[in-house]
């Protein structure tokens, strides 16, 4: 049954206001009919089922013109609602600041300064595509979740956490370069993606910004541009990287190994035990080995090794490395853990947004997709903080996609019920409803 779009629940519509200098008149009710559908769709979102689920949406090629052709720009969408994030998370950020001063023990002299990180996290997600020959900007990517190579698309995306809430960044595709040869755009490598989504960012005010990259960035130039910016960063690192390691006997007084013959070499009594936070508050307990040294092309940082037992094989120990090199082993965990929040924003824009679900042929469409998902999904997460304030739970950006699920269902039937109240001819009502 499609929703009418009187039936709109006022929250959605308030939301939706703040895009309108984003788009022209003809291209705001596309807006609200893709935004609307994705927030209440339940089987793929393919355009098709899209159109069916909001009434009065004009059509299904007219959606299609919307993402392909229409004069909008995805880049301003995103801005405007990261602006908008930045302005709700400051009162909070204001009220951490004090929370600081007020339990800071007192004594003499200057009083250390009050910090609020936000946490900048980088990643990718590989979009299998298993019949769009015809797509552009289709390649060959590796994803972790199937660990093997996909015929797809590559989304690289960042989120900024802070405060206790998400906000993802504007999506950006990666095209490989023979891609990009093909279709004649330049070409850009993830690095460079990263390094410049970095030295773009603007976080919020009074903050401290920690970035947060798996092993696949941990390059020269990208912790080169967060250092520039005064930034911390994390990143994993893989086990045939190379740390400094003093030897009396070597050359200098030192040499390089790398951090499969480093992790082989240390005992039981190299490490401690830290609890590493889960998204519940539950946590779990890893074993954890810290040294301050340099990794060749990275310089001077913390290297953490974590297994999750002390007899775990040595394959399965994971390895990082912090330019905050004066946190200790369980804050140097902490940053690490938040880093699982951009896989937790992969899975649920997928599974309940159906990010990876178009079929759509043009590149620009495709972004524009993923904008206006990542917009849906920023709504979900002002629901999910609004309703956790108001229940003191926790709750998940499913909790919130179906309370506004629920919700939307409430309007309809009030408006069916109003319908019938005056008389309304049942054949009307059909035809706006069936899809």
């Amino acid at each position: 049954m499609r929703i009418p779009i009187v039936c709109v629940d006022e929250r959605v519509r308030q939301y939706v206001g703040v895009f309108w200098e984003c788009f022209s008149r003809p291209q705001r009710r596309h807006f609200v009919t893709m935004l609307v559908a994705l927030l209440l769709c339940h089987g793929p979102r393919t355009l098709s089922n899209l159109f069916r689920t909001v009434a009065g949406a004009g059509s299904v090629a007219s959606l299609s013109r919307f993402l392909a052709e229409a004069p909008w720009d995805a880049s301003t969408v995103a801005k405007t609602w990261f602006r908008r994030f930045r302005e709700q998370v400051a009162p909070q950020i204001a009220a951490l600041h004090a929370e600081q001063r007020a339990n800071r023990p007192r004594r003499g002299g200057r009083s250390k300064a009050t910090r609020v990180t936000g946490y900048l996290i980088g990643d990718d997600s590989t979009m299998h595509k298993r019949r769009g020959k015809k797509m552009e900007g289709l390649g060959k990517h590796y994803s972790t979740t199937e660990r093997r190579v996909l015929t797809g698309h590559s989304l690289l995306q960042a989120l900024y956490v802070v405060a206790g809430r998400r906000c993802p960044l504007e999506p950006q595709l990666y095209r490989q370069k023979a891609v990009c040869e093909a279709e004649g755009v330049a070409f850009a490598s993830k690095g460079d993606l990263m390094a410049e989504c970095i030295r773009s960012f603007e976080p919020a005010a009074d903050t401290h910004t920690h970035v947060l990259l798996d092993s696949w960035y941990s390059a020269k130039s990208i912790w080169a541009a967060a250092k520039a910016r005064g930034f911390s960063i994390s990143s994993g690192l893989k086990s045939n990287r190379l740390l400094r390691i003093a030897d009396a006997h070597a050359k200098g007084g030192w040499r390089w190994q790398d951090l499969t013959t480093y992790a082989s070499k240390r005992t039981e009594n190299d490490y401690q035990q830290v609890v590493w936070p889960n998204q519940d508050g539950a946590g779990r307990v890893v074993w954890v080995h810290v040294v301050t040294t340099t990794v060749r092309n990275l310089g001077r940082c913390q290297v953490i090794l974590v297994r999750d037992t002390l007899d775990a094989p040595l394959k399965e120990v994971r390895f990082w490395a912090s330019s905050d090199l004066d946190a200790d082993a369980a804050t140097l965990i902490r940053h690490l853990a938040v880093r699982w929040d951009i896989e937790v924003l992969f899975a649920d824009a997928k599974e309940l947004l159906g990010l990876d679900q178009y079929q759509l042929m043009s590149a620009t469409a495709i972004v524009r997709f993923w904008t206006l998902v990542l917009a849906a999904y920023v709504f979900l997460e002002e629901e999910r903080a609004r309703l956790a304030a108001t229940t003191e739970q926790h709750v998940t950006i499913g909790d919130a996609q179906r309370a506004i699920q629920r919700a939307h269902w409430v309007h309809l039937l009030t408006w069916l019920r109003q319908q019938f109240q005056h008389q309304e001819a049942f054949a009307s009502i059909v035809r706006q409803l069936a899809a």
